[in-house]
């Protein structure tokens, strides 16, 4: 039997990785049986072969830059189209990609070869908030604003990893029907092993078993509030006599603005910005840990806080974009507030003081991650929609 064909149009991919591709990496691994996949991405940087297979995708890159990509990725499309007879076209995000799927649709009688309409399926991923995309268009989004407005009501069918963007979608499209949360997932079997190796691990990292490990796997960038952050632990160690220690892993554009604020506070010795960790090494880090915390501005929905919970951390978060949607405020997790590094203190005190709670905060995160974020679960779900389609 022959394999239902599908095209996805992503701004990113290998060996760019973010959430969304990675997304995209584990549903095609697990259904490559039931369905071809090709991609049309950027080629985002010199030397990327302009295509190539990669896991269970055949990839080709484009060049052009960001601005050309829908147009440049929307000809490619039509014609591999010709050839590859598309059952469905699936955009990531609503951004770029989302334009070149609504050309597609728009420009190319959304028809293969053999007379079949080529469905939409958008994908939900944003992080940023909702007014992201009218802020980056500045002047010109009168222009650009009915054809955003397009890209969700030409959509066959929207999926989005969070209510929140779900509800996003919906104010859009003006319409409920056909949209559905298909959240992101994690790897579980990265998380299968003993986790009684805390002395060890630790050891490995030059951390004392006595210290208190506050984490943090966050691009730095100002929604994820990794300042408030690095705020919270001074007064933190101000107000209270409890060793503390803060791992801050990642890269981005607020680096120099965090380094001048640890260096402010003297707190070099308790507050280590790590840079780039590639992500099988993360486990360890995690592991070494106690408390995971981002006090996000926005989110999409927050894989990071999922990782954290499924390597049975306690989690920290604030109630923005999909966080609610796993963290229930003392149960599966503790809500501070947004921009108040004084609302943070409070939160790991909170969990700090309390042993008994702090494992079982840990213990219904770590069950609620297994039960329901499994890559396994949410392909199924994928699945489920993709068949709807065709």
């Amino acid at each position: 039997m022959q394999k239902s064909k599908i095209l996805i149009f992503s701004i990113a991919y290998s060996p760019f990785w973010g959430g969304a591709e990675i997304a995209v990496k584990e549903i095609t691994r697990r259904l490559s049986g039931d369905f071809e996949f090709d991609m049309i991405t950027l080629s985002l940087e010199k030397g990327l072969p302009s295509q190539e297979v990669i896991g269970d995708i055949n990839v080709y890159r484009i060049s052009g830059g960001k601005l050309l990509f829908p147009i440049l990725a929307f000809l490619k499309a039509r014609k591999l189209n010709k050839k590859k007879e598309y059952n469905i076209v699936w955009s990531i995000m609503a951004s770029r990609a989302g334009f070149a799927a609504l050309f597609f649709k728009l420009f190319s009688s959304s028809y293969n070869p053999k007379g079949i309409p080529v469905k939409f399926l958008l994908t939900l991923q944003e992080g940023d908030d909702s007014n992201y995309p009218k802020k980056r268009a500045g002047a010109l989004w009168f222009l650009v604003e009915p054809f955003f407005k397009m890209i969700f009501k030409k959509a066959d069918f929207i999926q989005a990893i969070s209510v929140f963007l779900a509800e996003w979608g919906v104010g859009i499209r003006k319409s409920n029907d056909n949209v559905a949360v298909v959240p992101n997932g994690v790897d579980l079997d990265k998380f299968k092993i003993d986790l009684f190796n805390k002395r060890e691990v630790r050891k490995k990292f030059n951390l004392k078993l006595d210290d208190n490990v506050i984490i943090t796997t966050s691009r730095l960038v100002t929604k994820n509030g990794i300042t408030d952050l690095v705020e919270s632990i001074h007064l933190f160690m101000d107000k209270y006599n409890m060793p503390i220690k803060l791992l801050i892993l990642g890269e981005g554009e607020e680096r120099r603005k965090i380094e001048s604020l640890i260096k402010k506070y003297n707190m070099e010795r308790y507050v280590s910005l790590l840079g780039f960790i590639p992500q099988d090494e993360i486990y360890d880090y995690l592991y070494a840990s106690d408390i995971f915390i981002r006090p996000s501005l926005s989110e999409g929905l927050g894989n990071s806080f999922l990782e954290a919970m499924a390597a049975g951390l306690p989690v920290i978060g604030t109630p923005v974009g999909g966080i609610p949607d796993f963290l229930e405020d003392g149960v599966t997790g503790i809500f501070c507030k947004a921009k108040d590094p004084e609302s943070i203190v409070d939160s790991i005190y909170k969990l700090l003081s309390n042993p008994k709670l702090k494992q079982e905060i840990a213990q219904n995160g770590q069950s609620l991650v297994f039960e329901n974020y499994g890559w396994d679960v949410v392909s199924g779900e994928m699945k489920g929609i993709f068949k709807r389609l065709i």
